[in-house]
């Protein structure tokens, strides 16, 4: 498993552990087949923690049946009122990220937690009709977005080369991509700032 990945189930596993109330904004965790716009079953780890906590999907269109019909950029919730929130690949489709984790701050706990992916050098991905595709986000644009948090912790995601070939037609080939993954660890490709995205980790 890579450093992201890795990174990424370490972190869910701690949200899922250390908090009861937990707010998935679009659903991108992916683990239940009848809400949200897709289902990955590499995601089923997270399943087991279900049963302990109250976790419940947010998205603005009830299309793909959310248990709360809701905007980031105004969280129907009170302030200070959520253990955690998890926001995975929506802050590029957002018209104004800045406000969006002006709320996600405003309505967590002091301590609570908040998991955000965040692209960079990543393709397109508009879909017509549901979200359009705004915003990158460098690692100084995220650590300035996310200033008023007590702590940051930031892990790119892929390396230069790695990058690269997933901008490319080949990027779906699962041998070239652990190539490129090697020959970034051999050429300190992964300590670049060209890289695909950012998984970050935040308490408030």
């Amino acid at each position: 498993m890579n450093k992201w990945d890795i990174f990424f189930k370490e972190k869910i596993i701690k949200i899922f552990t250390d908090k009861k109330t937990i707010i998935d904004i679009g659903g991108g965790l992916r683990i239940l087949k009848n809400k949200g716009n897709r289902y990955d079953p590499s995601r089923e780890w997270v399943r087991p923690f279900l049963n302990k906590v109250q976790y419940k999907i947010m998205d603005p269109s009830a299309d793909y049946s959310p248990d709360i019909i809701g905007d980031i950029h105004n969280l129907p919730f009170e302030n200070n009122s959520q253990d955690a929130i998890i926001c995975l690949a929506v802050l590029e489709h957002v018209e104004d990220p800045k406000k969006a984790i002006q709320e996600i701050y405003r309505v967590l706990k002091i301590d609570g937690y908040c998991f955000i992916y965040a692209p960079f050098l990543f393709y397109y991905h508009a879909e017509k009709g549901y979200y359009k595709d705004y915003w990158r986000f460098t690692k100084d644009g995220l650590e300035l977005l996310f200033k008023d948090f007590s702590q940051i912790e930031m892990e790119p995601v892929r390396g230069r080369l790695g990058t690269w070939l997933h901008l490319s037609p080949f990027g779906r080939v699962k041998l070239f991509a652990k190539l490129a993954d090697w020959l970034d660890a051999i050429t300190n490709g992964f300590n670049s700032r060209q890289v695909s995205g950012y998984n970050v980790f935040l308490v408030k």
